[in-house]
């Protein structure tokens, strides 16, 4: 009967930090990273100098912000848009958490 017992207390417990630990690596970090701030119809076609004008014309058609990461040109979505939108066709650094 004890043996039983530490049986199920090992599993419960190897079950219970299974779930711990894949919760923990479903958490981003923040860290900083470099980029263009360009709108979601050009994406990264728009991460560059000289997009400015295109960019705030396609905002004001009614698409959003997008960070075009420098490293992979990975196109992503911006939580707080506002805090972009006047830095249009600019590169930038900002930090936050990357899903």
């Amino acid at each position: 009967m004890k043996k039983l017992m530490w049986c199920c207390f090992a599993m419960s417990l190897m079950v219970s930090l299974t779930a711990v630990g894949s919760a923990k690596s479903d958490t981003a970090k923040a860290k900083w990273i470099k980029g263009w701030v360009s709108d979601s119809k050009c994406g990264a076609k728009g991460a560059g100098i000289g997009h400015e004008a295109c960019g705030n014309k396609c905002l004001q058609a009614g698409e959003h912000v997008v960070f075009v990461d420098d490293v992979k040109h990975k196109v992503l979505n911006v939580d707080n848009p506002d805090a972009l939108k006047d830095h249009m066709g600019d590169r930038v650094a900002g930090q936050g958490a990357v899903y």
